[in-house]
């Protein structure tokens, strides 16, 4: 008996002992969460696979894209740049609690292993938002206890650094929506051809619906699962409140307008930049590989968005897509060197191959200016010299070779000068010129103006037969667009890596003079003819309201238009991959690309005419003698030359007093009065 009585001690100390070790083991494991929580806050986040990604901004700032090993590109947006209706269509089917958890749904949890233990597999998950985004930002997707032990890790890292909305925003960004779309802005832009912000209810419910499975509910590869999960996400929007029932029928009941498939492109803005960029990186300014796809890396360059999208409008518009011609056009400022456009084919997708820096083509006539600012600024020839256009003979190559050049369709104008010559792009006039001043002295222009393929010092040189990429074309033509001077053709501006720190910058350069500013005017004047009434390229002289300078060329496989305002520098060329012949109809094709493009690109820049530098002097002649014209003169013009070279002697076939010529360094008003009223009243 008297045992009996210390037993309920003995049970009341053993009762309490637990409780104490309850409460011990409740603290330590307290205590322990504390110190992970603390940890996890401390501790950085892994880099995120989009954070390590180069970025390739424009001229404006706006990323052109990204630059990663998987060659996925990432076009974030901010979460007010997208359709509310999208938002609470994705947090309806995805995680209706989103803004009351903590990253963890613990009753969908619970009722998801309910489920599974239930059917002895795991047939539910409750995954939200937040612990869908570590998983794709930092983790595979291999189902292993490793993986979700670090996912719980990053989950409660991402709820505690970044708010709900940034997670929002975050998630949006980053889930995979089928056919390379990644973000809600590229899918939005794929399957609807709109920015995510327009997005309306159906479109919303449509698109909140495929990440659960992108291929199976692809409205591309089948519409009815589409449709079929559509409907799904509008009823939870209805159970949810966040839409009527009314809506939700009305939304199912529309007809979407998705863009063709056959129509999608990989959402790159200017590729074929981008690949060039990508080389010139690698190449010459001393980034590596594992850099750009894996640095964070800014690469500013000097792309200018405006442009860039006049020149991909200008090509589709004026290229067959059915047909196997290509093109390619290249825009450079001549005042900076800095690439504005560049466009290297006219379908991205069917071939990355970038025309616009290939060597193989001929540029044909449209190399004859760099022959003609040859003869131009040595003095050897001025507007006004003249050779006989009519079939010829020539020997070269000490009598030792001939070579017999023809006109196009055989026409022959006769005694004609230099601004005749251009206009009608005459090549025995041409041919004269090149052995005039020298087959090597045309060379050394050209390489002054920053060509550099090999050029044969032969007399077929005259009519452009040594292959010439059009980014040097432009690069040339913008020389002599600024006056003689060569500013080095820029595309990246500066570089930084993902802490700021400047990797590289372009060099500040004052430009070389490379030609005589004289000389690149008065070759300047008299291309501006080539849009005037006979000129080669007068058929586009309608669409472009502004002064411009420019040359064609044709080959049997290729056509060129290259010319230049004094804003903007642009070389187009048309021809097929395989060198086949091109047809008239091809050939007709660069010249509206060239003005269509120059154009659009400077609409918001006001004509201006070309400034006249000194050393050019401003003269009236006498159009039959080539003379200065006098007061009794029946046709004359005012005419430009180097100084030092214009004539000194009057017009005495028609009698009458000597006209005073204009003062040396003429103004523009005498030069161009009769142009500059034409474009305007035109305009």
């Amino acid at each position: 008996m008297p045992q009996h009585h210390h037993s309920k001690p003995r049970r009341k100390s053993r009762f309490a002992a637990l409780i104490k070790l309850m409460l011990a083991m409740t603290l330590a494991v307290l205590l322990a969460v504390g110190i992970l929580l603390g940890f996890l806050y401390q501790k950085s986040l892994p880099v995120a696979d989009t954070d390590r990604n180069s970025r390739l901004l424009d001229s404006q700032g706006n990323i052109l894209a990204t630059f990663s090993a998987s060659g996925r590109s990432y076009e974030p947006v901010p979460l007010e740049r997208i359709s509310p209706l999208l938002v609470k269509a994705t947090l309806a089917v995805e995680d209706r609690k989103f803004f009351d958890h903590i990253g963890f749904d613990v009753k969908g949890m619970g009722r998801a292993m309910l489920v599974n233990l239930k059917e002895m597999q795991r047939a539910q998950g409750a995954s939200t938002l937040t612990q869908q985004l570590a998983r794709n930002l930092y983790l595979s997707h291999a189902k292993t206890w490793t993986r979700k032990i670090k996912e719980a890790m990053y989950t409660a890292q991402l709820e505690m650094k970044y708010s709900k909305n940034e997670i929002l925003q975050m998630y949006l960004n980053e889930i995979y929506y089928g056919h390379g779309a990644y973000g809600i802005e590229a899918a939005s832009q794929m399957y609807f051809g709109k920015p995510a912000a327009e997005l309306d209810l159906a479109e919303s419910a449509m698109l909140a619906g495929i990440p659960k499975g992108p291929t199976y509910y692809s409205p591309f590869k089948h519409m009815d699962h589409a449709k079929m999960r559509q409907r799904i996400v509008l009823g939870t929007m209805v159970e949810t409140g966040q839409i009527t029932r009314q809506e939700a029928e009305e939304a199912a009941a529309e007809k979407l307008h998705l863009k063709p498939q056959e129509q999608q492109l990989a959402r790159v803005s200017a590729p074929f930049f981008r690949d060039y960029i990508r080389n010139l990186v690698t190449s010459q300014l001393g980034i590596s590989e594992e850099q750009l796809d894996h640095g964070g890396l800014n690469i500013y360059t000097t792309l200018d968005p405006h442009a860039q999208a006049a020149a991909e409008e200008a090509v589709a518009r004026g290229m067959d897509p059915n047909s196997e011609l290509e093109t390619a056009l290249v825009a450079i400022d001549p005042r900076t060197g800095y690439v504005k456009a560049m466009v290297g084919g006219k379908n991205y997708k069917a071939s990355q191959f970038n025309h616009a820096l290939s060597k193989t083509r001929q540029p044909g006539s449209s190399f004859k200016p760099i022959m003609y600012l040859t003869a131009l600024s040595s003095k050897t020839m001025t507007g006004l010299s003249t050779f006989k256009s009519e079939p010829t003979l020539f020997h070269y190559d000490n009598n030792r070779k001939i070579y017999r050049p023809s006109n196009f369709g055989e026409k022959y104008l006769g005694e004609i000068d230099m601004q005749q010559a251009i206009a009608a792009s005459d090549n025995i006039y041409a041919v004269n010129t090149l052995l005039k001043v020298g087959a090597d002295n045309v060379i050394d222009m050209a390489k002054r103006l920053g060509i550099v393929s090999p050029l044969k010092p032969v007399p077929s040189l005259a009519l452009g037969t040594s292959p010439i990429s059009p980014f040097e074309m432009a690069s040339a033509f913008a020389v002599i667009g600024n006056g003689g001077k060569r500013m080095p053709p820029v595309a990246v501006l500066k570089i930084t890596d993902a802490a700021g720190e400047v990797l590289y910058q372009a060099p500040e350069t004052a430009g070389e003079q490379v030609v005589e500013p004289a000389a690149a005017y008065v070759l300047t004047h008299l291309m501006e003819s080539v849009f005037e009434s006979g000129g080669t390229g007068s058929r586009v002289s309608s669409l472009i309201k502004r002064p411009v300078a420019g040359k064609t060329g044709t080959t049997d496989t290729d056509a060129w238009m290259v010319g230049y305002t004094p804003e903007l520098a642009t070389a187009v060329w048309v021809g097929y991959d395989k060198g086949r012949t091109i047809t008239t109809l091809d050939g007709h094709r660069a010249a509206p690309i060239f003005a269509r493009f120059t154009e659009k690109a400077l609409e918001n820049v006001p004509p201006k005419i070309f400034s006249i530098p000194s050393g050019v002097v401003t003269v009236y002649v006498d159009r039959e003698t080539g003379k200065l014209a006098t007061a009794d003169c029946p046709d004359k013009k005012l005419e430009v030359f180097v100084a030092g070279t214009e004539p000194t002697e009057y017009c005495a076939a028609h009698g009458g007093d000597p006209e005073q010529p204009a003062a040396k360094g003429g103004t523009s008003e005498k030069r161009s009065w009769w142009k500059t009223i034409k474009r305007w009243l035109t305009d």
